[in-house]
């Protein structure tokens, strides 16, 4: 038996608290009843306007630092698609009465997002407890005792703040150097003039969700190529270091193996002895262009997927296998082989360009499937941009994205 139809619109209105909606430009798109009455402003001096014009910081406060707390709060969620509990915040407000008159103020905020079905944040969900009454009370009841723990509780505030803020600037420097770093171990390929390639990396919007994922081209001889993306699990710095480490070991077996399977069974191997690669997955593609067949082999990686000229799409899927070093026991991992046409397109890529929290797979594959159908005349180069433009959050993903486009 269905319940009765909620109006939502009158449940947010009824919020026993302030609630303020923002959208990603940090433009006031609603508020509840509580947050027009104690904010002091009406509905049409917030809806539609920046929440710092709204709310600047006080002038004549040379230690003001609400807006900048505040937007620190606010970027974080839109980067991390998280919740952000911020520390209390003095946060001055101008008087409506006495214009450039400054009311000191006390809040407690959180900050939420809103996701759409991709995991972008679309929205952001603004949420203040106002404590200077509390703040003010403790100040008239306790006396010089009450100033001193106002004092401490503040302070501590601050110290917080400013913890987070250097957190925040070492997870920047760290993100810096590993992007760095990747430029480096993922070079563009060098490869031979018959062969139209393109390849991409784009690291998430997060500060440290960086640098766990990797391709690799390898020209073999007698007209074959070894074409491979992995992800390592884990983010910054130390996924960089064991990127590297997995690439070169990918590289070097695919000179020496009989196919894919054997590269991987090897990689999966020296896996074992690198801390931090458990679990990272991949997938090796070994291109005969005399044969006119692709022979392949994936450990725990999303089904590379093969455009035909016709626009129709298979995906790579028949000898899938746990990620590397997943198993107790060495077990011989599977291979298969697919022929293509000249003319064709090879689409390896890392999970970060289809997966979705909380989607099922299929439908991101679907997403690829639909992208490739309507781009895949264009060259290599321009098809990686729009599959790119196409499959990432606008706002940006929160996982890296590694790209492999190869016309056959």
């Amino acid at each position: 038996m269905s319940g009765p139809e909620i109006d939502y619109r009158a449940v947010f209105q009824a919020l026993p608290g302030m609630v303020a909606v923002l959208t990603p430009e940090l433009v006031y798109a609603d508020a509840n009843e509580d947050f027009v009455r104690n904010s002091g402003r009406s509905r049409a001096e917030l809806i539609g306007r920046h929440v710092f014009e709204v709310f600047p910081d006080n002038p004549n406060d040379p230690t003001a630092t609400g807006v900048q707390n505040l937007q620190a709060s606010l970027h974080r969620v839109l980067a991390t698609g998280e919740r952000d509990t911020m520390a209390l915040q003095r946060y001055d407000v101008e008087s409506l009465v006495n214009p450039g008159e400054w009311e000191e103020r006390f809040w407690s905020p959180i900050n939420a997002p809103v996701l759409d079905a991709e995991g972008r944040v679309v929205l952001l969900v603004h949420r203040v407890e106002e404590v200077t009454e509390l703040i003010r009370a403790r100040r008239r009841v306790g006396g010089d005792r009450a100033r001193v723990l106002e004092a401490e509780l503040y302070t501590r505030s601050r110290e917080l703040q400013e913890v987070n803020e250097r957190l925040r600037q070492a997870h920047a420097r760290e993100r810096s150097v590993a992007l760095a770093l990747q430029d480096a171990m993922l070079p563009a390929p060098q490869l031979a003039a018959h062969h139209r390639a393109a390849v991409r990396y784009r690291p998430a919007v997060g500060t440290l969700n960086v640098c766990g994922d990797w391709y690799d081209l390898v020209e073999l001889p007698g007209e074959r190529m070894a074409v491979a993306v992995g992800d390592v699990v884990g983010h910054g710095l130390a996924a960089a270091g064991v990127m590297g480490q997995l690439r070169s070991a990918l590289s070097a077996a695919s000179h020496v193996a009989a196919g894919p399977a054997q590269a991987l069974e090897v990689l999966g191997l020296y896996a074992r002895a690198v801390e931090g690669a458990e679990s990272a997955t991949a997938v090796s593609v070994h291109v005969d262009w005399a044969a006119g067949t692709l022979r392949y082999s994936c450990a725990g990686h999303p089904p590379p997927a093969l455009l035909r000229r016709d626009g129709s799409v298979t995906f790579l899927d028949q000898a899938t296998d746990p990620p590397l070093g997943a198993r107790p026991a060495h077990v011989p991992r599977p291979e298969a082989a697919q022929t293509f046409a000249p003319g064709d397109t090879l689409v390896l890529y890392t999970d970060g360009l289809i997966e979705r929290r909380g989607e099922d797979i299929d439908t991101g594959l679907g997403r690829l499937a639909a992208s490739l159908a309507v781009h895949g005349s264009l060259e290599p180069d321009q098809l990686a941009d729009f599959l790119l433009l196409d499959l990432l959050p606008t706002a940006g993903a929160t996982d890296d994205t590694a790209l492999v486009v190869l016309r056959l």
